[in-house]
């Protein structure tokens, strides 16, 4: 249930936003083992004449750019597997948008489960909750 949000160089393009949304969806089930029908990724633009790397514009370096940021409950992923899906990640966007700036982010938040959820639910909530139908069901 991870919320993304992915910031690129570029004017906004709706194909761009929909293939960078799927790969990033296939990317995080695939290392965060994140179920992707409960993933929400948002997608924005910045002009690369505004988006500067050691003190010069993308644009100037003739590059692009990209800032993921992504919102996961603490303890379900390894330093390992965050990593590995940080390498790949960078890989993808290599694709997507051509050549990448080395100085382009992932940054993996890893938040507390009783202080984030969706659906008006906690993944803590959740968590309980499961214990205890499966306590129940062992009955």
């Amino acid at each position: 249930m991870p919320i993304i949000n992915v910031t690129v160089t570029g004017r906004p393009d709706p194909d761009l936003s929909a293939r960078i949304a799927a790969e990033v969806s296939d990317l995080t089930q695939a290392y965060l083992r994140k179920d992707p029908t409960v993933t929400a990724v948002a997608v924005g633009y910045v002009d690369p004449q505004h988006w500067f790397a050691g003190g010069k514009s993308i644009a100037s370096q003739e590059t692009n750019s990209f800032w993921l940021d992504i919102k996961v409950v603490d303890g379900t992923n390894t330093k390992q597997e965050m990593a590995a899906y940080i390498e790949a990640i960078y890989g993808a966007f290599g694709k997507l948008l051509g050549k990448v700036h080395p100085e382009s982010y992932v940054l993996v938040h890893e938040v507390s489960a009783a202080a984030y959820g969706y659906g008006g639910k906690t993944q803590e909530f959740r968590f309980i909750s499961g214990k205890l139908q499966s306590a129940v069901s062992r009955v």
